[in-house]
């Protein structure tokens, strides 16, 4: 038989390498499937390790894990972005606490059975420890251990306990308001419902961690207790037992038991200083978004000057008599550099800003300018366009100031255009109604470069002025905003606001304020003009587009075209309903109750009563308040003064309503009493119910002075939702 090779060729080495390789990860694989059973009995050895005694060499692996785990803990608090991201870092703070005063019991009792053997008698690490920060004078050591549990007991412990306190009890009082902030950007359409769940998620979440870090940072403070407690019953007992029952003398019982006890002291109070230190991040971490060295970095370097003013201070330093000047010159310089670098780069930032600005202005005025000298001068006048271009009509148009071009036209930035197509996207999923697409322009004749101005067929039906490099805080409790700022006016419902600096964004969010960027303002201000216009933009295009896309309904459709109504007539019940915020998304059912009541009627006022009789349970889900519908009823007097008041021209047309203007103005003034004393007592805006004959008359009326009122008949409220009766009107 020939000889084996002594090495394989490089093919099939690799080969059985990779099957080495593949052969360990599934091995990690398989032990990581079952870590629930590895923490069982890694908790369950902690236990053991306060009964059972241990070797010197298990008790150096113990306390070599114990400083590799607090490192670990302490890089992975500076690298996360948020503190919810090491939600497991109370239970962390709990387990290693614990692992560490299982080894305090488990060296204390190796240096009180065998002290007198030596300074190994507890291990090669507690031996390194004591030796190396003693220096042979175990006075030192004393001194040194002291410092660094009143460090750790009085700063760092204190200090990390007392901000997670106050960040717990904040995050709780802003509960509230948080959660309403979500509801509104969830019902203005900035997020979905998926936004919406992720984020109530993740305030849970963080109310949760601070209030577990509130109570955990009770675990490091008492761990720094107990070491500083063991380490003087290791002192007093290790004399006493090295003196009285090893007959040592008092010089040798200090150097071994002292030695022993301060290096065990150490070896424990240093990891414990490590996990307080990571303790204090975490929780100082509130509001913050970045990595701790992005964060800290990019804060210090933001203001040049305060660079300067550091570098003359050390500078004046260096000059001082008694002073070593080297040190303070060196970092004079450092920071006297940076400052110069910080604010060239500002400036160049500031100029390319401006030149920007200026490009956008020049770019407005040069198409007057050319469109003037091709008129005039000699040269080759540009195409024109046919003058019925200027008969289209943009159905939404939001007009940007030159401050605001930015926010659409900053590449590193789409937030405004991400929220405008998010807003379409739950406009369709919350009323059926697609909006139509929203142009954006530049204007430069505004007077304000920081103004907006939102048009609806070419009409203006609102504007505001947002600061893009600000944040817009708003009290939800209506209580007076406290933080420095400009007070203004939210564009969208007139709320008393303020406009903040971002550095005051953790303070705003701490106090229960809600907090949102110009973006988000111009978007819900977008929304509650288009909810309020819905009725109008539903064109009789876009109603065929609706019936269009109704494939499996093509035969309905044609009956109900057949003679029984029109498109036209289609696209005006739709518009009444969106008229009174009603979704027009379950077409299907819209269309059988238009096809039953074109049976025995054309009036569209009729036909929309009896589709919203089948959209019911639509009415009722969309303005009960959990599952109950808070209601005022129309008096009975009042009931027949509506009826009194209708009219019939005799021409089969609706009736008409034609009460008298000082019963109106009774009608109104009773309404705003009764909904302002509703409103003040409890808090909600509630349904007004009527008889189906004076639902559509009643809501015309009072759409002018109310017009966030929803009026139901009773025909509308549906037997599955509970009915809370607060009065009579």
């Amino acid at each position: 038989m020939g000889k084996v090779p002594s090495k394989l060729p490089k093919g099939i080495a690799a080969v059985t390498s990779n099957k080495h390789v593949v052969a360990g990860v599934g091995a990690v694989q398989s032990i990581m499937k079952r870590s629930d059973i590895w923490m069982a009995i890694g908790v369950i050895l902690m236990l053991v390790i306060l009964i059972l005694p241990m070797r010197p060499w298990l008790i150096d692996t113990c306390l070599a894990l114990s400083i590799t785990m607090s490192v670990l803990v302490l890089m992975t608090s500076i690298f996360i972005e948020k503190p919810i991201q090491f939600t497991s870092f109370p239970l962390i703070l709990l387990v290693t606490t614990m692992f560490r005063l299982g080894l305090n019991i488990a060296s204390t009792r190796l240096i009180l059975a065998n002290g007198h053997l030596g300074r190994g008698a507890a291990g090669n690490v507690i031996e390194a420890f004591g030796g190396f920060v003693m220096g042979g004078n175990f006075v030192i050591g004393v001194i040194v251990f002291a410092i660094l549990v009143l460090i750790n007991f009085m700063v760092i412990t204190k200090g990390s306990g007392r901000i997670a306190e106050v960040a717990a009890r904040f995050a709780l009082d802003a509960m509230a308001g948080k959660q309403m902030s979500i509801d509104s950007d969830l019902s203005a359409g900035i997020i979905d419902e998926e936004e919406a769940k992720r984020r109530k998620k993740e305030f849970e979440q963080e109310t949760s961690f601070y209030g577990a870090m509130d109570g955990a940072s009770k675990f490091v403070r008492g761990d720094a207790i107990a070491g500083l407690v063991i380490t003087g019953i290791n002192i007093v007992a290790g004399m006493i037992i090295g003196m009285a029952q090893n007959n040592l003398s008092f010089s040798q019982a200090a150097d071994n038991y002292l030695r022993l006890t301060v290096g065990d002291g150490l070896v424990s109070q240093i990891p414990a200083l490590i996990i307080s230190l990571a303790a204090g991040i975490m929780v100082s971490k509130a509001g913050l978004t970045e990595a701790t060295d992005q964060v800290v970095f990019g804060q210090l370097t933001h203001y040049p000057k305060a660079m300067g003013m550091s570098s003359a201070l050390c500078a004046i330093m260096a000059t001082l008599p008694g002073i070593p000047a080297v040190p303070f010159l060196f970092f004079a310089t450092v920071c006297g550099g940076a400052a110069f670098m910080l604010n060239k780069q500002a400036d160049y930032e500031r100029r390319a800003m401006e030149e920007a600005k200026a490009a956008e202005r020049s770019a407005v005025a040069g198409k007057g300018v050319k469109g003037a000298a091709a008129g005039v001068g000699g040269g080759a006048a540009p195409a024109e366009e046919p003058i019925s271009a200027a008969l289209k009509i943009d159905l939404i148009r939001l007009e940007l100031g030159y401050g605001l071009v930015t926010l659409v036209k900053d590449p590193t930035n789409h937030r405004l255009t991400d929220s405008i197509k998010r807003l379409r996207v739950q406009l369709a999923k919350d009323y059926g109604f697609i909006m139509p697409s929203i142009r954006i322009q530049d204007n430069m004749q505004l007077s304000n470069p920081n103004t907006y101005v939102i048009y609806v067929q070419e009409v203006e039906s609102g504007n505001g002025l947002v600061y893009p490099e600000r944040l817009l805080v708003m009290d939800p409790r209506g209580d007076e905003i406290t933080l420095p700022g400009e007070k203004t006016r939210e564009p969208s419902f007139g709320l008393p606001a303020v406009w903040i600096d971002p550095v005051n964004r953790e303070d705003a969010m701490f106090r229960g304020y809600t907090v949102v960027d110009a973006p988000t303002v111009i978007t819900t201000h977008i929304t509650e003009i288009v909810k309020s216009c819905m009725s109008e933009l539903l064109s009789y295009t876009e109603t065929q587009k609706l019936l269009d896309e109704l494939t499996d309904q093509s035969k309905l459709i044609k009956e109900l075209l057949n003679g029984k109504t029109t498109i036209a007539g289609i696209q005006r019940i739709l518009q009444r309903l969106l008229k009174e915020s009603v979704s027009i998304r379950d077409m299907p059912t819209i269309l059988e109750g238009i096809y039953e009541a074109s049976s025995y009627t054309h009036s569209p006022l009729m036909i929309t009563e009896h589709v919203r009789y089948c959209l019911a349970r639509h009415i009722c889900y969309a303005n009960a308040i959990d599952g109950v519908l808070q209601l005022i009823r129309l008096s009975p007097e009042w009931e027949q003064a509506f009826l009194e008041s209708l009219v019939d021209p005799g021409n089969g047309s609706d009736k008409q309503f034609s009460m008298a203007p000082t019963k109106i103005q009774q009608f109104m003034k009773r309404t705003k009493d009764v909904y302002e004393e509703i409103a003040r007592t409890r808090g909600i805006a509630p349904i007004l119910m009527t008889t189906p004959t004076v639902r559509p008359y009643a809501r015309m009326l009072i759409e002018r002075f109310l017009p966030q009122t929803v009026v139901m008949s009773q025909n509308e409220v549906h037997p599955r939702f509970k009915i809370n009766l607060l009065g009579d009107l």
